[in-house]
């Protein structure tokens, strides 16, 4: 199940609870610039940031703050492997490094503090950095008095002169709760064209001082959530309301070979062709016409995506499978599977629908999303197919599992379907776009300023294999009956 994913979903009724994120960039900018995070596989190398160039920098690019910033990212979208894609951010004096997951499914920045209640104390995927106010020089509480108090704390027992506290509630009843925490964050600034520097300003973030539900788990933890939504409290919307940004960003995820690419800025090319968002919703939703499998449309009813507020498709980051309601994921699966009768299914750990194959993948069907403006999303059997051991895949579709406070199942597309292919969010244009591309190459984006195109590469920070093996084993022992069966 995915569980990991589920918990970035925030409940409806708690959307005016979401963390406010400001930066404020330390030098003045007069037009809107590209911000590029970079995407790596977990565990890079770290790197130590000297203040006094960053200070250089800034003098030699006079009046400019940021051509483009270069976030390192990681990791992939296979539920056997690492299955999500995290950043690595500096914050504090002196700079430490954070991981925190990417995620366009919600619209905060928290960290784990030091003395947190059921935090993570060591995770199989990245070495954790607990936050500590008190060990960076510049970091300042925020209190209730403070404007951005308001976008994260309304409860009456918020005085002026006391630190703001926040509370976040995730779907899957997960929570994380601390204080508002003002701070150096740390960024890779693009200078040319592969090519980085460094640069910093000031954010607010949440200190999270108690987790939690899976937020508490350590097999897969990180140090926190980075919020990418469409909402004025999310980290982009913070960037543009200054005019450091346009209010677009783009990612290509390598599930090839682990990270890829995630820009903040207008890309150049490759192009794409966009489809509208839904304006009505919260999360980056387009409207989802029909589905084909192979050569055949799915005779699906008119309203088999209409899940209220939530009407559509989600396109999320911050989920790793693919979700869809009973009504589609059935007549999908038997269409998918109507080839193939002489597979023997087998469901492991009550979510994925198994099965012992040796022959050629390409043997099953391309499914196709289609979407107004003739907009169409291609996944192939390897992106929804994953392998855990030789002989045997499993399927990443799933059914229901993820649902609206009303009780209607929510769509979501999730790393599954988005990978191997640049995906832009043009939020002033409110469309959404891709096409297939190398993730382990790289993109175009323009610099507002200057007009430059700067090419931007890709990243893939290091990982541990622990986890994998320890995924791959938990896996394997719910096989093994059938493993057996099939030997007989």
């Amino acid at each position: 199940m995915d569980l990991r994913r589920r918990q970035w979903f925030l409940l409806p009724i708690l959307l005016s609870a979401a963390l406010l994120i400001e930066l404020q960039l330390s030098t003045a900018a007069t037009a809107p610039e590209n911000l590029v995070f970079q995407v790596r596989s977990k565990f890079a190398g770290k790197r130590e940031k000297d203040l006094g160039a960053l200070r250089a920098h800034d003098v030699h690019r006079h009046s400019r703050l940021l051509s483009a910033i270069d976030l390192p990212l990681g990791g992939d979208s296979q539920p056997e492997s690492i299955g999500l894609y995290f950043a690595k951010i500096g914050l504090g004096t002196p700079s430490r490094d954070f991981h925190v997951q990417v995620d366009t499914g919600s619209d905060i920045l928290w960290v784990n503090c030091a003395g947190c209640i059921r935090c993570p104390r060591k995770s199989d995927l990245v070495e954790l950095t607990p936050y500590d106010a008190d060990a960076s020089s510049t970091a300042k509480s925020v209190s209730c008095s403070d404007n951005f108090c308001s976008y994260v704390n309304q409860r009456s027992e918020c005085h002026s002169g006391s630190t703001c506290q926040y509370v976040i509630l995730y779907g899957d009843g997960s929570s994380t709760n601390g204080y508002l925490v003002r701070d150096v964050v740390h960024l890779d600034l693009v200078t040319g064209n592969r090519q980085t520097g460094s640069t910093n300003g000031t954010i607010i973030f949440g200190c999270g001082s108690k987790q939690s539900g899976q937020l508490g788990e350590s097999q897969a933890a990180v140090d926190g959530i980075m919020g990418f939504g469409q909402s004025n409290s999310s980290f982009i919307s913070q960037l543009a309301s200054q005019g450091k940004v346009k209010r677009s960003f783009a990612h290509c995820l390598d599930n090839n070979n682990g990270g890829g690419i995630f820009a903040i800025g207008e890309v150049v090319s490759p192009k794409v062709k966009t489809t509208p968002m839904l304006s009505k919703s919260a999360h980056y939703s387009v409207n989802l016409n029909a589905i084909e499998v192979g050569n055949s449309v799915l005779q699906l009813s008119s309203d088999a995506f209409d899940s209220g507020d939530d009407k559509g498709v989600i396109i999320d980051s911050g989920t790793t499978l693919v979700y869809l309601p009973d009504a589609v994921y059935n007549p999908l699966m038997n269409q998918i599977l109507a080839s193939h009768q002489e597979l023997t299914l087998h469901t492991v750990q009550d979510s994925f629908t198994c099965f012992h194959y040796t022959d050629k993948l390409d043997r099953f069907p391309t499914v196709s999303f289609q979407f107004d403006k003739s907009v169409s999303l291609a996944v192939y059997p390897r992106e929804y197919l994953f392998q855990v051991r030789e002989d045997t895949w499993c399927f990443g579709w799933q059914n229901g599992g993820l649902q609206t406070k009303g009780g209607a199942s929510l769509t979501i597309l999730g790393d599954m379907a988005l990978s191997n292919k640049l995906v832009v969010y043009d939020i002033e244009n409110q469309v959404i776009g891709w096409t297939n591309h190398n993730c382990s190459g790289g993109i175009q984006v323009k610099d507002e300023e200057t007009g430059a195109i700067y090419t931007v590469g890709a990243h893939n920070l290091s990982w541990s294999s622990s986890l994998v093996i320890t995924k791959l084993l938990t896996i394997v022992s719910f096989l093994i009956p059938f493993f057996c069966n099939i030997a007989l």
